[in-house]
């Protein structure tokens, strides 16, 4: 990290003082550069993701609970190079902890149809249920390709507890 000389930290303190109060607010230097953020929007993004990981563990459960084989997916996909990568590990500098857990899809759901075939499902919780732009591309590249053949997306159900899963091709592809 770079220094930030003393004179120039203490112009920036002031501008944020006197933009708001400095009790609601976390300031963090990135290469010299102050970065503001509202303190409860802070503590949201931890529950947030708290609660999306709850998410993912209840989605394993169910699925294994209807006799899939499940495990973590640990690839991506680089969309320029049009190529399976393994994905990026993430560091917790709160934590002092890699987070392995970042390949899209979350999981790959193994199911026995019949004999020695198999069908290989793709499986991305999302409680709402809506993927980026970006995460549709990549849905798009592992049927193109063949890796799954077929990619749900687990959301929230109408009912307390209920967990849903649209298929990709359904929700994305109509066209197709």
């Amino acid at each position: 990290m770079e220094r930030v000389k003393k004179e120039h930290k203490e112009k920036i303190m002031k501008r944020i003082k006197e933009a708001g109060d400095p009790n609601n607010y976390e300031t963090s230097w990135e290469k010299g550069i102050p970065k503001s953020k509202y303190k409860p929007n802070i503590k949201k993004g931890g529950l947030s993701r708290a609660q999306g990981a709850r998410f993912e563990l209840k989605v394993r459960g169910d699925l294994e609970s209807k006799g899939k084989i499940v495990d973590k997916w640990s690839n991506n996909v680089d969309l320029e190079n049009g190529k399976i990568v393994p994905a990026k590990r993430k560091y917790n500098p709160f934590k002092k902890v890699m987070v392995i857990g970042t390949g899209f899809p979350d999981f790959i759901a193994i199911e026995h149809l019949h004999g020695r075939v198999y069908s290989i499902i793709g499986v991305e919780a999302k409680m709402n249920g809506i993927l980026s732009k970006i995460e549709k591309e990549k849905c798009r590249f592992y049927l193109e390709k063949n890796i799954f053949s077929e990619i749900w997306i687990a959301k929230k159900g109408g009912k307390r507890g209920e967990i849903e899963y649209v298929d990709f091709n359904e929700r994305y592809n109509k066209s197709q």
